[in-house]
């Protein structure tokens, strides 16, 4: 899923191209797309583009006369410029958004379909689409310690939980975590305020480093092949290979859709963490610790 620094990216991306230009005419692959009726999504054309940004983690494009295409990707959206005069092939097409310099489209990899396109007006309207997560890059430490300390999740489970933190998801997260030497499994209301100092810190970094380094690697182009796992990336998407600092093997822990990658000795005090599915399986020859396992 696009998190923080890729949208932010492609908000940025996306206004180079289009703020100031008419919205010609607005093309639906598929209908499942379409999450509103009213205003329709009609209203949208003749009217000119005034910003991009992010909400969270979905792009809101604001038009003239307080009107907003809010998007949501989900897991496997993604967005493509088109040049005027390219078409857009392919089943995963969703929606083209058609204008004179071009053509911003929305595609979905695989067969379920969990992107959104939707249609406001007003800003009343449009502040109910934003789940309230705080923006760790404009907050201060107490902000965002009471925000952490609001909830006793896993760490983090409250790092990707929209209404407390935006624009967070799993790969950054990781690698969050791992830049403050945290426990992904230890709960936040047993912090103490040396460890949310930390996090705090560590997450403001990850998230300006990042999103800094695809500024660099994208330039002036469109971004491309947009992903949870990066070159460079401490542990996440990293199973089995060694972590930076201490070459210990990252460990992963696997549930449904949704991966979390740790290093043993740089956050968890030498210790496995159960995976459900694994621990299970193997009951006592799971290792509980990094020395078991060598």
């Amino acid at each position: 899923m696009p998190e923080l620094p890729d949208l932010e990216i492609y908000a940025e991306q996306i206004a180079a191209r289009i703020v100031g230009q008419p919205l010609r005419a607005v093309e639906i692959r598929n209908a499942f797309v379409l999450r509103t009726a009213v205003p329709p999504l009609s209203a949208l054309e003749g009217h000119r583009v005034e910003a991009v940004r992010r909400m969270g983690k979905q792009v809101v494009i604001r038009f003239e006369g307080e009107l907003f295409a809010v998007i949501h990707l989900m897991r496997a959206g993604r967005f493509k410029w088109l040049d005027s005069g390219a078409r857009a092939a392919g089943r995963g097409a969703l929606a083209l958004l058609h204008f004179p310099t071009g053509s911003l489209l929305m595609t979905e990899a695989g067969t379920r379909r969990r992107a959104s396109l939707r249609v406001v007006a007003g800003e009343r309207d449009l502040r109910a689409l934003d789940p309230g997560g705080l923006e760790v890059l404009e907050a201060t430490l107490p902000e965002f310690a009471a925000r952490l300390r609001s909830a006793n999740h896993t760490a983090k489970r409250a790092l990707t939980d929209g209404h407390l933190f935006s624009g967070i998801g799993g790969a950054y997260a990781d690698e969050i975590l791992f830049r403050a030497q945290l426990s992904p499994v230890a709960l936040t209301g047993r912090f103490s305020e040396a460890e949310v100092e930390r996090l705090y810190r560590a997450a403001r970094e990850v998230l300006r480093q990042w999103t800094q380094q695809l500024r660099t690697r994208t330039g002036q182009d469109f971004p491309e092949r947009v992903t949870a796992f990066r070159d460079g990336m401490a542990v996440h998407g990293r199973y089995g290979k060694p972590c930076p600092v201490c070459a210990t093997p990252v460990q992963r822990i696997l549930y449904a859709e949704t991966e979390t990658n740790y290093c043993p000795r740089c956050q968890t005090g030498g210790k496995i963490l159960a995976d459900r599915a694994l621990s299970r399986l193997l009951h006592d020859s799971w290792p509980r610790t990094v020395d078991e396992m060598e």
